[in-house]
């Protein structure tokens, strides 16, 4: 369901009325709003249209939180590490607050749609004015627009799904790479993932409005476009017109313009062979599949309720390779999983040996009150999860350095998008394949497809020279 026009002429009328309060409460200047999320993808692009909004009602915006008029959180619920930081972050506005009583502090994300966590926030750190979750984050203009009038504290939290929200402002942080979400919310209930609890069930975009966001960004000029979801290849739940993840790529790949297509978080028991055929098929859809195999135990799979066993994602990755030859994969592992034994630990070795994978995202598993994992025996001292870790790593850097060294002498096409590490004169990006290339070249080529030859391999990445 997407939100009514009437809704989005509420929060326009509220954006309107903050705006000319701002305007009083700060004659000489617009007001500056300092905002960060934590976290994923989602909740990035989440916060471009927190600052999308916030500019539309007045505020210019500061890098340095201590100059800001208006601080804007936006939290991540997935690791207890990140949720730890975010209150040592929110306890240091403390002082901010003190020194200036006007200022504005709102939380929002996935952390404040737990009621265990809105309400420690309440009660060990009342300076906060503004608390609102995943579904709710469009109403941040009449949340503001109540504090400003005196309201001390506003807060908005439901358990319900979110709609569908179109056509808030949008205030991007980049020009060269742009996210798009698709669809949001997942349906999978893994035992370890608190996602499906603070982003509620899986709901997709209309087709049409993500075709028309493409072109408006490739008329805009950006070289690269992030399809987003929580589980991205389940899109076309709930849509009327009969659509699948596959056929959202085709139609994107038809759009006119230079410009290339990315997409994350798949999930192996929705990754097709349709969607590997489209793939390969393409021109502007990059040829790397990030595909989270979270373990290599078909235990610890049924555990975590993956809904796929070992067999079954090797079989897909061999058709994957076998269809896009040049193809690059990535991978998120959980190491130290409840009731993981070291057997288990090294069946995980043993398929990322299989696998080869370019890249890996790794994590020690992360308790999360409400979910089932959290409710498991886990008997592994944290010590030796450590050590399991570095094991893995030292494994994978062997794979990725020699993955690396087969691409000396081939050409990349590379998006710059950076300077390079070594420093000036060197401009870094990332080949289609998404591994980071660096090579000698003018700060101008920022924002250009330039083609690139691998001179050198490191486990990291590739550095070339600019073909000629």
């Amino acid at each position: 369901m997407e939100q009514t026009k009437e809704d989005l002429s509420q929060q326009r009328a509220a954006m309107a009325v903050v705006r000319k309060m701002l305007e009083a409460r700060y004659p000489d200047g617009k007001p500056l709003a300092y905002t960060h999320s934590y976290g994923c993808q989602q909740n990035v692009s989440d916060g471009e249209k927190i600052r999308g909004m916030l500019a539309e009602m007045g505020y210019d915006f500061t890098s340095q939180v201590e100059q800001a008029d208006c601080i804007i959180l936006n939290t991540c619920a997935v690791r207890e590490n990140a949720e730890f930081r975010i209150y040592g972050n929110v306890g240091n506005l403390k002082k901010l607050k003190k020194a200036n009583p006007n200022l504005i502090i709102g939380l929002c994300g996935c952390m404040m749609q737990q009621a265990h966590v809105a309400k420690k926030i309440r009660e060990s750190y009342p300076y906060v004015d503004l608390i609102f979750g995943t579904h709710v984050f469009h109403l941040l203009p009449t949340m503001l627009q109540k504090r400003l009038q005196g309201q001390k504290h506003v807060e908005e939290i439901t358990p319900q799904d979110g709609c569908i929200i179109e056509d808030l402002p949008i205030r991007r942080d980049g020009t060269i790479k742009a996210w798009l979400p698709v669809m949001y919310g997942c349906d999978n209930f893994c035992t370890y993932c608190i996602v499906p609890y603070v982003r509620g069930r899986e709901r997709s975009r209309r087709p049409e409005k993500i075709l028309e966001e493409v072109r408006s960004l490739a008329s805009a000029g950006y070289k690269e476009i992030m399809l987003l979801g929580q589980n991205v290849n389940s899109y076309g739940k709930g849509l009327e017109e009969p659509i699948d993840f596959p056929e959202l790529l085709r139609r994107v790949d038809a759009v006119e313009g230079d410009f290339r297509v990315r997409f994350m978080t798949s999930h192996p028991k929705d990754c097709t062979r349709d969607m590997i055929d489209t793939i390969a098929r393409s021109k502007k859809l990059c040829h790397h599949i990030h595909l989270p195999v979270q373990s290599g135990s078909d235990r610890i799979l049924r555990q975590m309720n993956r809904h796929y066993d070992t067999a079954a994602y090797l079989e897909l990755i061999r058709y994957a390779k076998e269809q896009i030859p040049d193809l690059t994969l990535s991978s998120d592992i959980i190491v130290g999983f409840p009731g993981e034994t070291y057997e288990d630990f090294c069946q995980t070795v043993q398929l990322i040996r299989q696998v080869e994978y370019d890249f890996l995202f790794t994590f020690i598993y992360s308790k999360r009150v409400g979910t089932k994992a959290a409710e498991m025996d886990d008997p592994v001292p944290a010590a030796e999860k450590s050590k399991w870790l570095r094991e893995l790593l030292a494994v994978q850097s062997e794979i990725a350095q020699k993955r690396c060294e087969s691409m000396v002498g081939s050409l990349q096409r590379v998006l710059v998008d950076s300077p390079g590490k070594k420093g000036p004169g060197w401009v870094g990006g990332k080949s289609d394949g998404n591994i980071a290339v660096e090579f000698p070249g003018d700060p101008s080529l920022e924002g250009q497809f330039v083609q690139v030859r691998v001179t050198q391999a490191h486990n990291w990445g590739v550095m070339g020279e600019i073909a000629e």
